[in-house]
């Protein structure tokens, strides 16, 4: 089959059968895309003239700029991709033995609930612009959201009588979020005196801009670059990593981890237990700084100076 046509399949299947999300969809995409580029230069433009050669070379020039953790993203893509081929239209699959080397797990960055208050208190909420960018943000912090389902997020899904959204997350499953007290009046303010002003026409879309269109996930981006250079804040912060926090202060706060999967939307525990890890970090830092013996030695400094100054 001519590549064009195979990847044109492939993806319609994706978008309507395999329920993956928006965001992997266009990441699987864009790296098929490369994939598929790189064979026609190549001079192939069947998928029955591919072989596992072309592959590897591919992943080899690709591993020279990418991370592993896009390497690993594009090499299960290119499975995807085969794998698709091979049962539709019983192609010999190429792709069998690629391997890529897992990503190292990190530690999530998170704020501090310091960080997160002066975050939110830079806002001046009676500038309709500034309540919805608030909003928005207190929004993803309060209630552990990703970027994309805060701006998909549809105002009969936010039952603010009740404290409760309806969240529709990755593989369109839907789960149960409460809304923080302290959230709520935000809320209300924000119904009434920005998305009423910014209505331009029917939408079921909670967050619409000024020009009564959807906020898309680039300007939500966008909006904390400018706020972390206005703060002065070292770290980068980004929309996932307000999710971090949130996640990182439930636990702190003796959420248990069921919980927190449950309000995130993790299918998998062991996605959630990275905050675990975050947690026994603080201890082990905390416990270096003020363990007993860490004391004994500043103990012994002193006395050491008060007798160099007795001299």
């Amino acid at each position: 089959m001519k590549l064009e046509k195979a990847l044109k399949q492939y993806l319609v299947q994706q978008n309507i059968n395999d329920g993956k999300s928006e965001n992997t969809i266009e990441a699987y995409s864009s790296d098929l895309r490369q994939y598929t580029g790189f064979l026609q230069k190549n001079g192939i433009d069947d998928t029955e003239d591919i072989i596992y050669a072309y592959i590897d070379d591919f992943m080899h020039q690709q591993s020279k700029s990418k991370s592993s953790a896009s390497l690993s993203r594009m090499a299960a893509a290119i499975r995807s991709f085969h794998q698709f081929l091979a049962f539709m239209y019983d192609e010999t699959d190429p792709s069998l033995n690629l391997q890529v080397r897992q990503a190292e797990h990190r530690l999530p960055v998170f704020c501090t609930k310091e960080e997160i208050a002066r975050l939110m208190a830079s806002f001046d909420d009676h500038d309709p612009e500034q309540l919805l960018q608030h909003t928005i943000l207190e929004l993803i912090y309060s209630c552990g959201l990703r970027v994309s389902e805060a701006v998909n997020l549809e105002i009969n899904r936010v039952d603010i009588t009740s404290g409760k959204l309806r969240v529709l997350g990755k593989g369109n499953k839907e789960r149960i979020v409460p809304i923080p007290s302290g959230t709520i009046p935000l809320l209300k303010n924000y119904i009434s005196k920005a998305r009423s002003i910014f209505l331009k026409q029917n939408t079921n879309l909670f967050f619409i801009n000024r020009f009564g269109r959807k906020v898309t996930p680039q300007s939500v981006e966008l909006l904390l670059q400018r706020k972390c250079n206005e703060l002065n804040f070292k770290k980068h912060i980004t929309p996932h990593k307000l999710r971090h926090s949130y996640a990182t202060h439930m636990l702190q706060g003796g959420a248990d981890l069921r919980s927190i999967q449950e309000m995130l939307g993790h299918s998998d525990i062991q996605t959630t237990e990275i905050y675990t890890h975050v947690q026994n970090q603080q201890m082990f830092t905390a416990y270096e700084k003020f363990h007993p013996g860490e004391m004994d030695d500043t103990i012994d400094n002193i006395v050491v100076s008060k007798k160099s100054k007795s001299k």
